[in-house]
Parts: structure tokens; sequence; C-alpha cells
């Protein structure tokens, strides 16, 4: 079986421009606008523009002429939907046919892309700072609550940020997102090669993979797929492109 590629980007909230704004379409110049702390104005814009930017490139047209659906199959399951157009961005217009995924936090933001397959990438900033105590009823099965308290307290947070990065990207790649249900999903040791145990959902795909990506000393992320296919990823060059804007 031909083995699906995946390619990645990596940026930072410090490669956001002026120049990167004309990139965004209405709505998202809107909701960059309602965040608060620039920090998060960056990271937002950052990873909209560059999702622009490489589907374009990989379309073969002008970032323009990008343009994309929001479907959240949560809702589509519900008999009162949410009115207002949200969920996992897909590339329409131009650009049809392929999946992104978008992820940030921290100084880390992250673009996934592939041809004709779900993707769902997650990158999570490891911080002791963040009550993860109060999440792990949320987010871990029992048996991953014991696996988890196994694991010598120095590496414990890293650890529970490793299970969260894995479950998110998986619930994004189905379009569920964090209403699918964190601890429905089970996955192998955070220190463990990535791995899918169980998904107690009727809707649960019936082909995934998953695997772990090095965002580099502190920070977990997972990259998941739809796909029966072997995984593998590539990385594209995040200079070249945000460099083709004119600053």
């Amino acid at each position: 079986m031909t083995a699906l590629t995946c390619r990645l980007w990596w940026a930072s909230p410090d490669d956001a421009s002026p120049a990167l704004l004309d990139l965004l379409d209405p709505e998202e110049r809107e909701r960059h606008a309602r965040f608060r702390a620039r920090a998060d104005r960056d990271r937002y814009l950052v990873a909209h523009a560059l999702a622009r930017l490489a589907l374009a490139r990989e379309a073969g047209c002008e970032p323009a002429e990008v343009a994309f659906t929001l479907h959240c199959r949560s809702c589509e399951r519900r008999p009162d939907p949410r009115p207002e157009p949200h969920g996992k961005p897909r590339p329409a217009g131009a650009a049809a046919g392929l999946e992104i995924s978008i992820s940030h936090s921290g100084e880390r933001v992250l673009l996934a892309l592939a041809h004709g397959v779900a993707v769902g990438a997650d990158v999570e900033q490891v911080s002791a700072d963040r009550d993860t105590d109060g999440l792990v009823d949320y987010c871990l099965s029992p048996a991953e609550r014991g696996d988890l308290d196994r694991v010598p307290g120095d590496r414990r947070t890293e650890g529970f940020f490793g299970y969260w990065a894995r479950k998110e990207a998986l619930l994004k790649a189905t379009g569920d997102g964090l209403s699918g249900g964190l601890a429905a999903v089970g996955v192998s040791g955070p220190f463990e090669p990535a791995g899918v145990l169980a998904w107690d959902s009727p809707d649960a795909p019936e082909h995934v993979r998953l695997t772990d990506l090095d965002a580099g000393p502190g920070y977990r992320a997972a990259l998941a797929a739809l796909t029966p296919a072997p995984l593998t990823t590539d990385t594209g060059d995040t200079a070249a492109l945000l460099g083709a804007v004119r600053r």
C-alpha cells in the first residue's frame, strides 16, 4: 500500500507581519481583531496566512482563490446545531480536494496538509502553570490515568500533554474537535510509540494512523490521518513560503 505523505510547516508568532493580514478573508480579519492579546493575534495570523500560502502553492493558484468551508461533525448529528459557521476548515475553491489542520501553542505554529485524506495536527506547550490535575478526568481513561501515575514526577506534566496532543489530533482529523470527548479515545502511553488502542464512539473511524511529531523541547505534538496507509511526513520551507509575501 502506498504511503500517505503529509507535509508539515512549522512557524512562530514572531513571523507575523502586517502584510500577512492581506491574505486573510474578511471573517478571518474580524476574528483576528477580536483577540485581546498580541501573542494570540500573531499566532492566529501566522497560522491562517500560512495555510492560504501553502494551499495556493499546492493547488497552483493565487492565495485569494483559496476558500474554506467550516464543518462541525458534532453539530451535524445534533437536532439543534449552532447556527453560525464553525468547526474544522475544509479547503474549497481552487484548493478543493486538499485537507489541512492548524494548531498553535506558545512559540509554535503548525500546519499539516495532505491530499484527499482528512488529517488532524496538534501542538501543546508543556506548561507546569496549567492545572493538569483538574483536566485528567476530562482527558484520560482510568487505564491512562494509571499509566500516567507511574510516570516519574518530573515527566508527568509532559506525559499529560503528550496524551492531550495525540487525542486532540485524532478528534481534529474526524472533525469532532474537543466535543468528541478526549476520554473516549484511548491511546498508548505518552512515552511509548503512538497508537490508538480504543475509541468509544459509534462514529469512530474505521482506519486511522497516529504519530508523534518533534516540536522541540518543552512541547508535545502529534499528527493523525484517517487512512489505512502508512503515514509519512515531510517538512516544508516556511521561511521561503512567508518570504514570498512582501513585507
